[in-house]
């Protein structure tokens, strides 16, 4: 039985309604917006559960997710109920006055994770920028460093403003926009000699190490999780320097790694993390959460003008809830040993062509061989025209991040479109 047969078994049919009242026109679309992305040959109309539909009304099974941020997958009625009511109550006041929903969000987080206080913005790279801030200006009041230095790792990707692209360890990412800010050292993942290496290197005259920004898992770089023993050591350099550790959880954090943070992962916790993705389920939100005694910002010293308004504050609260609620977390968990097993039984099929899959829990990688021409788009494309959305994760990386609501049926669908996909490529 393909695919198409399975979905087409369980399709939830668009109505007239639902379907777009003229035809797509790409052409139009491209001579009005700017071409900061590569797209793809599709244009969606609406979405349910896992499945979206596009402007013509085909069904895909969607394991993107918006790029692993559409945590309850689409038009989820605890989202839909709290957009609608909020909505008609209050949607935006200025972080001049105290917003009770934002209190709500942020007494929520810090119950469940390290964190003692919240800062809420918009984006992932709002959030990491908060915490190169926070970083920088504990340095130079607490720490008594002139210049500060923050190591970040290679592969790693933390954002696309100025600030983040040169925290992130990947030049393709910052061709064309030098001068570059600076202030930051790179050195390769999962490598505690490199870390220890450019501490003592860089502690000369005004120049020291003041944090360690780094994901738990990279995300963009590769789907890499961190090593358990270079985290923990991590963790005790920083301790006997005095050195900040801030983890990107912006892509690995709000339960997509079968825990809610990625650090319970790894045994360790860091004074900053930031988060943003899946915490809105889709709505745009960022937060930048730190422990206590590294909170040394002042009123005017850093805002956001829509950051933790009450509109965003209550669906994340809602998404946040229905996690807890809904024991969506023990799904994650279970759905990402399905998709593993299923992914490495391909692999075994194909040994020429796949190198490696790995992962946690709804964040998984599969990666082909370097020496094949084969790439991560050829397979995201042939998937696509089996009904499936699969995004790259690097030129030879394929990722897999469903919403965490995915069902079995639905893992062994897409595991089917894949293992059909890659079939018709090396045929």
């Amino acid at each position: 039985m393909t695919i198409e047969t399975l979905i087409e078994q369980t399709t939830i049919t668009p109505t007239s309604d639902s379907m777009s009242s003229s035809p797509f026109e790409a052409e139009s679309f491209n001579q009005a917006v700017m071409s900061t992305y590569a797209r793809f040959p599709l244009a969606l109309d609406r979405g349910a559960g896992c499945r979206v539909w596009d402007t013509q009304g085909r069904e895909y099974l969607d394991f993107v997710a918006g790029i692993a941020t559409c945590t309850l997958g689409h038009a989820h009625p605890a989202m839909v109920e709290a957009v609608t009511r909020q909505i008609q109550k209050l949607h935006h006041v200025s972080n001049l006055y105290y917003i009770p929903e934002q209190g709500e969000l942020a007494q929520w987080i810090v119950a469940h994770s390290c964190a003692d206080r919240v800062f809420f913005c918009n984006s992932g790279a709002e959030a990491n920028e908060a915490a190169i801030k926070l970083a920088r200006k504990y340095a130079h009041t607490v720490l008594d460093i002139e210049k500060p230095i923050i190591l970040t790792a290679k592969a790693s990707f933390h954002g696309r403003t100025l600030a983040t692209i040169t925290a992130t360890g990947q030049p393709k990412y910052q061709k064309y926009f030098d001068p570059l800010i600076p202030g930051f050292e790179y050195v390769p993942y999962n490598d505690i000699n490199a870390i220890e290496a450019a501490i003592s290197e860089l502690d000369e005259g005004d120049y020291r190490v003041a944090a360690i920004l780094i994901e738990p898992l990279q995300g963009e770089g590769g789907v890499r999780p961190g090593d358990v023993a270079y985290f923990q050591k991590l963790r005790q350099i920083c301790n006997e320097t005095g050195v900040l550790l801030i983890f990107d959880e912006v892509q690995v954090g709000m339960g997509r790694s079968g825990k809610l943070w990625g650090y319970e992962h790894l045994g360790v916790e860091p004074d900053i993390f930031t988060s943003a993705k899946g915490l809105g389920g889709g709505i745009p939100i960022g937060a930048m959460m730190s422990k206590k005694f590294c909170d040394v910002f002042q009123p005017g010293e850093h805002a956001s003008t829509f950051g933790g308004n009450p509109f965003v504050c209550a669906v994340a609260l809602a998404v946040c809830q229905t996690l807890s609620k809904e024991n969506i977390l023990q799904n994650v968990e279970d759905r990402g040993i399905q998709l593993r097993n299923g992914l490495n039984a391909i692999a075994a099929k194909y040994p020429d062509h796949i190198s490696e899959v790995r992962g946690w829990g709804l964040i998984n990688g599969m990666e082909l061989q370097a020496n094949i021409q084969l790439t991560a788009a050829d397979i995201v494309k042939a998937a696509i025209d089996r009904g499936l959305l699969l995004v790259p994760a690097g030129p030879k990386v394929v990722r897999f991040v469903p919403p965490l609501i995915v069902s079995e049926e639905e893992t062994n669908l897409a595991l089917s479109a894949v293992e059909q996909a890659i079939a018709s490529l090396v045929a």
